[in-house]
C-alpha cells in the first residue's frame, strides 16, 4: 500500500480498532518478509495483533508451492512475529490455501477465513474470530481506486474486539 503511513497514521486518530496484515509471498523467506512487517508496522501497543493474508497470488493456484517448505515459511513467520508482539498473529485465507496449508496444522492460531457464498463454520470444522463476507460492497462516500469493498464481521462483541488489541 503506497499510502500505508498516511492511512495507518490517520486511523490511529479514530476510536476504530485498527491493525495491519502482511500479504505472504510464497517466494521471499519468512524472516524477511517478518523483518519487512516489522520495519513497515512497528510497534502495535492499543491496535490488533498482526494478521499474515496467505492466499493464492499469480500462477500460484495452478502451480501451487510445496506443501511441507511452505507450512515451514508460514510457522517461521508466525513465530518471528509471536515472539516480537507478545500475542500470536491471525491467519487469513481463503478455503482452497486453507484447506492445503493451514487445516490440521495452525490450529491455535485465530483464523480470519474469506467465504463470500455463506457462513463459514461447519465445513472448517473450528471457529473463526473474522470472517470476509463480501468483496463487492459498495460504501458511500468511499473514493478510493477500486470500486468494491471487501466487507468482514467479527465473531464477538465490540467490546471482545477491543480486548484483542496489544496491550505493552
Amino acid at each position: 500500500d503506497e499510502r500505508f503511513f498516511d492511512n495507518f497514521q490517520d486511523a490511529t486518530e479514530t476510536d476504530l480498532c485498527i491493525g495491519a496484515y502482511h500479504f505472504f509471498s510464497f517466494d521471499s523467506p519468512a524472516e524477511v518478509q517478518a523483518a519487512l512487517y516489522r520495519n513497515t508496522v512497528g510497534d502495535l501497543n492499543g491496535k490488533l495483533p498482526p494478521v499474515i493474508d496467505v492466499e493464492y497470488y499469480g500462477n500460484k493456484e495452478k502451480n501451487p508451492p510445496e506443501e511441507e517448505k511452505t507450512i515451514a515459511e508460514i510457522q517461521t513467520m508466525l513465530d518471528v512475529l509471536e515472539k516480537e508482539y507478545h500475542v500470536k498473529p491471525i491467519l487469513y485465507t481463503t478455503y482452497k490455501v486453507y484447506r492445503k496449508y493451514i487445516q490440521d496444522n495452525f490450529d491455535s492460531y485465530p483464523l480470519w477465513i474469506r467465504n463470500v457464498y455463506y457462513k463459514p463454520g461447519f465445513d472448517i470444522g473450528r471457529d473463526w474470530l473474522f470472517w470476509q463476507y463480501s468483496d463487492t460492497s459498495v460504501i458511500e462516500g468511499y473514493k478510493g481506486e477500486e470500486p468494491y469493498i471487501d466487507r468482514n464481521v467479527f465473531a464477538g462483541s465490540k467490546g471482545e474486539l477491543k480486548k484483542l488489541c496489544i496491550r505493552q
